[in-house]
């Protein structure tokens, strides 16, 4: 007798979405209106064929669930035949597709409403991912299908907590392993969401930077509320990112990260608590920053110098954040790179910054004698020449033979963070910045995922830097002086922090700065603090650094507050 077998289930998705918003019936030509009566729903799509969905733009998931809207009935309509499809190519825009959604809706009373409505995504860093990804365009329609009359129109939006509450519904079914549905969710996440996804998901799984092999997690919630996210342009046309956690109404401060990293440094779930968190709990409206450098931007894959964020990034970003909050001037936390160009930006003349605290660096440059003979010998000019554009602090095994030669050479290369140091992810690290933390400050969660928060470095920013390492100040990418004579824009409320183990650079460097602003601006403006048994990054994410260092932090921005 013939046995059959069943093919084993595909993997499928499935979340819930409410979106809020207004609805017109004035407007029925597809000028969409700015105003009207409240129109929101609740739907769950549904789809038993993952792979379809993001490959077949035919697919049609399935849409259940609930709409309210006064105008069309006093009580919920029941939705039903619905059908979502998760991109079409638009025919009329150049990198386009459309989410599209159609529907019925029932009233209580049985008269049936047909609803339609779309999302337009452009796949160019030039637009607006928030916009794109949280913006409906409705129509409804006098009846049960398109051919019906044209009722009315209105525009929807996500709520950021409904956004962060959406990314939690989703879920694969099907899948064989948790290993699986995580890999999955974050597959769809990132095609539905961008990277939107990775700030709202709780999983981190980056498709590209980080370790090919490393599987995705489930991260910790953080202790905060949902966040809103401001795509803005610097003011040659690169687009920058500020995330905003608006913990209460102290600030706003501004927290800005290091090279090769992103603002992840101060938000990394792999700590007790992190510095976002501290902050927000002492109810300051907190501000990440990814400027052009950021692993988490495009821009983080051209070449750029510390110029570009300085003169171009920072300004935008300051600007932008005082046009939303309504506040005269900024509170600032800076670290390593992000410190070094908010100086120089200071220095070129930035406006709107009341105070800061600089993790690091300033205006001088200290380093070890290795990094100075790497910078002597122009090593990130020598790489230039071999074709190396950037540098990454991942390892992969398929990687093109510069990686390979640069795997190697790390074998000799005296770089590690201590004994125990085994991570060749750490070696990179260390390779291209120095030692950038005391392994002890370390715990073993974030240790274990390195590769989550370094990556892609550009060769053109690594000139730069080794370019003031060896004039031992600010100077333009040129070598100009545009910088250092210009000390007396500097004379605000600043707190230099420095780890005194700091092997990337040394501690003199921020002392050079806080003698010379003394000098010149007055003695009361300026405080300095060396850390004992700290480094350089583990002063932003070490795991004690909430005791350690964070109220360091607070007692400058508590003693600047407007």
């Amino acid at each position: 007798m013939a046995t059959t077998t069943t093919a084993p289930a595909k993997a499928g998705i499935q979340f819930t979405e409410t979106m809020r918003g207004y609805f017109s019936t004035t407007v029925t030509n597809n000028d969409y209106p700015k105003a009207g009566s409240k129109f929101e729903f609740t739907l769950t799509v549904t789809s038993n064929d993952l792979d379809k969905m993001l490959t077949d733009e035919s697919h049609k998931a399935k849409i259940f669930g609930t709409v309210t809207a006064p105008t069309l009935s006093p009580k919920p309509l029941t939705v039903t035949d619905g059908e979502f499809n998760l991109f079409i190519v638009d025919p009329d825009s150049v990198n386009t597709r459309r989410m599209v959604y159609r529907m019925k809706m029932t009233t209580d009373e049985g008269k049936v409403y047909y609803f339609e409505g779309f999302k337009l995504v452009h796949n160019d860093p030039g637009f607006d991912l928030w916009t794109d990804t949280t913006t409906l365009y409705i129509t409804v329609y006098d009846g049960d299908s398109p051919n019906s009359p044209v009722l009315g129109q209105g525009i929807l939006k996500i709520l950021p907590a409904d956004f962060l509450h959406q990314m939690s519904t989703l879920q694969v079914t099907n899948a064989t392993s948790f290993k699986e549905q995580l890999e999955q969710t974050a597959r769809f996440g990132h095609f539905f969401a961008g990277a939107l996804f990775d700030i709202y998901s709780g999983i981190f799984a980056k498709p590209t930077v980080f370790n090919p092999d490393a599987p995705p997690r489930k991260k910790r919630t953080l202790r905060v509320d949902a966040p809103q996210v401001y795509f803005f342009n610097a003011s040659d046309g690169v687009q920058l990112r500020l995330t905003r956690y608006q913990g209460g109404t102290k600030g706003p401060v501004m927290l800005v990260h290091g090279f090769g990293v992103s603002s992840q440094i101060f938000s990394a779930d792999t700590i007790e608590t992190n510095l976002l968190e501290y902050l927000y709990i002492q109810k300051y409206d907190v501000w990440l920053l990814d400027y052009r450098s950021s692993i988490d931007l495009p821009a983080s894959a051209t070449q750029s110098t510390a110029d570009d964020i300085a003169l171009q990034d920072y300004p935008a970003a300051v600007d932008k954040v005082r046009e939303i909050t309504g506040a005269s001037s900024v509170q600032m936390v800076v670290h390593c790179y992000g410190s070094t160009t908010f100086f120089m930006a200071m220095l070129a003349g930035l406006q709107g910054v009341r105070s800061a605290v600089c993790s690091q660096i300033a205006t001088h440059t200290k380093v070890p004698f290795m990094t100075q003979l790497n910078s002597g010998l122009h090593l990130p000019s020598l790489l230039k020449t071999l074709g190396v554009e950037s540098l990454t602090a991942y390892v992969d095994s398929n990687a093109d033979w510069v990686n390979k030669l640069y795997d190697k050479a790390l074998k000799l290369y005296p770089v590690n963070a201590g004994v125990g140091d085994t991570s060749s992810v750490s070696r990179r690290i260390s390779f291209m910045y120095g030692q950038l933390y005391e392994l002890d400050q370390l715990n073993s969660a974030l240790y274990d995922t390195l590769h989550e928060l370094f990556g892609v470095g550009n060769i053109s920013g690594f000139e730069h830097l080794a370019l003031m390492i060896r004039k031992g100040h600010l100077v333009s990418a040129t070598g100009a002086e545009d910088y250092i004579p210009h000390l007396e824009r500097l004379a605000i409320p600043i707190t230099f922090i420095h780890g005194a183990e700091n092997r990337c650079w040394l501690p003199e460097s921020t002392e050079i700065t806080y003698n010379l602003l003394r000098d010149k601006n007055g003695k009361d403006l300026y405080t300095r603090h060396v850390i004992p048994n700290y480094g350089h990054i583990d002063c932003i994410f070490g795991k004690n650094a909430v005791h350690d260092i964070y109220p360091l932090i607070l007692n400058q921005l508590e003693a600047t507050l407007a």
